[in-house]
């Protein structure tokens, strides 16, 4: 089988207006109810931007299935898409590539360029999952999944499973759902896991990456459970309701950076290094909060000197 056979059906597409009813009917019922979950101009956005995801990945996606196609030709295995057991293998491979891609996407500046697009609401409802990225391809995100069709994945299949991936993502954007029943929130990605990933408190920063199982937080020890309501956004907000502020904040400050960078290295750093981090620690990194914080705990259990008492 070739990858140029014909493709899947576009799932993503159909579930379209399926997302656009419920985005709907969630604005109707926090405007009934007064609760805030939802703001007019923020929701704009969200669909300006979900709308150019859309426009913009058709544009480029023939280059994805391009490279996909070129990897393919040179597969290592056959795998046929007509048996059941590929498509449940393409699910794990494909769900344990989105963790790791979006883990990276945390932990260089690089790919959180792209990815900081959705975190920057500060609200936490259905259209907040249309808030995508439009640089994300250029960016090279789409090679985290090279090694699939390399392996023997069709291509069809891999970005058919993507969509599948995105689809499933799109009910855990809300506030509207508490816990659920242990052995799903054990076994799946959740509403509760995904707010805590949403969060900007600091004991929140950079959990929770799952797409569909949660399987992988809990092996490769991200997984963190809510224990409050977080704090949503950026921990420094973009300040804007613009589509085009929004999609391209992270880059100018990437670009700023790189005029007052000294040296190779602080170039490297400001590039790849873990969003945050600075040359002169002006900013710090997660990992740097939370040793800080670390320390300042530590410092505060410590008792106090008596009197008199050598140092």
């Amino acid at each position: 089988m070739n990858a140029t056979d014909t493709p899947l059906p576009d799932v993503l597409m159909a579930a379209l207006p399926a997302f656009v009813l419920l985005i709907l009917a969630g604005t109707f019922t926090s405007a009934r109810r007064g609760d805030g979950r939802y703001r007019t101009r923020d929701t704009l956005a969200n669909l300006a931007l979900g709308g150019g995801y859309a426009l913009i990945s058709a544009a480029v996606g023939g280059v994805v299935l391009l490279v996909f196609s070129w990897l393919y030709s040179h597969r290592l295995f056959d795998l046929p898409m007509n048996a059941w057991w590929v498509w449940v293998l393409c699910f794990f491979a494909d769900d344990f590539t989105y963790y790791w891609f979006h883990r990276i996407s945390h932990e260089s500046r690089w790919f959180w360029a792209s990815h900081s697009v959705h975190h920057s609401s500060e609200r936490y409802n259905f259209s907040v999952s249309l808030r995508q990225t439009w640089t994300g391809t250029l960016s090279g995100s789409f090679l985290f999944w090279a090694w699939m069709p390399l392996l023997g994945f069709h291509p069809a299949m891999v970005l058919f499973m993507q969509s599948v991936s995105l689809i499933y993502q799109f009910w855990i954007h809300t506030e509207a759902i508490g816990r659920l029943p242990g052995w799903f929130e054990t076994v799946f990605n959740t509403p509760s896991h995904h707010r805590v990933h949403h969060g900007s408190d600091e004991e929140y920063l950079d959990r929770n990456y799952a797409g569909t199982l949660i399987v992988w937080d809990r092996l490769f020890g991200s997984f963190h459970a809510e224990r409050h309501t977080p704090r949503y956004g950026l921990t420094h907000p973009v300040g804007s309701d613009n589509p085009l502020r929004i999609a391209f904040h992270e880059w100018i400050g990437i670009w700023r950076d790189l005029r007052r960078a000294r040296s190779g290295r602080e170039v490297w750093g400001y590039l790849f290094a873990p969003p945050g981090w600075s040359a002169d620690g002006s900013s710090l990194t997660t990992q740097q909060l939370r040793a800080r914080a670390r320390a300042t705990a530590a410092s505060r259990q410590q008792p106090a000197k008596r009197e008199g008492q050598p140092s």
